[in-house]
């Protein structure tokens, strides 16, 4: 029998929902869900926290306007993603445009090497 998926928690079905907003973006991940472009993440969710990654000035704006900080992981801090607080998750519509800019930048980010063996 194969195992059961878990239901989605209420941050990953926004999560998702926002995803959901850019056709051409394609979730990846399972326990950690993200999105990337040519080897590139630009979004993460991380225990239950998002992450967008943004370009400077609008990094600073975000920073400042949402009174939040640099994303943090295992540690480490992602000097080029924010941490969106839960109650924004939540506004599908306000947070959309970050996604929009996010997406934007990866694409003017150099590809990174697949690290997948080619048989």
């Amino acid at each position: 029998m194969a195992p059961q998926k878990k239901s989605p928690s209420a941050n990953e079905q926004l999560y998702d929902q926002l995803i959901a907003t850019i056709p051409d973006i394609q979730p990846k991940g399972d326990a950690n869900p993200y999105t990337s472009l040519n080897g590139n993440m630009f979004t993460l969710l991380h225990q239950q926290r998002l992450a967008i990654r943004l370009p400077e000035a609008e990094r600073e704006k975000f920073l400042k306007k949402y009174k939040t900080t640099l994303f943090e992981a295992y540690g480490t801090v992602m000097k080029e993603y924010v941490a969106v607080p839960d109650s924004l998750l939540a506004k599908t519509k306000e947070l959309q445009p970050y996604l929009n800019m996010s997406y934007e930048y990866a694409k003017t980010l150099k590809p990174k090497p697949t690290t997948k063996k080619k048989r």
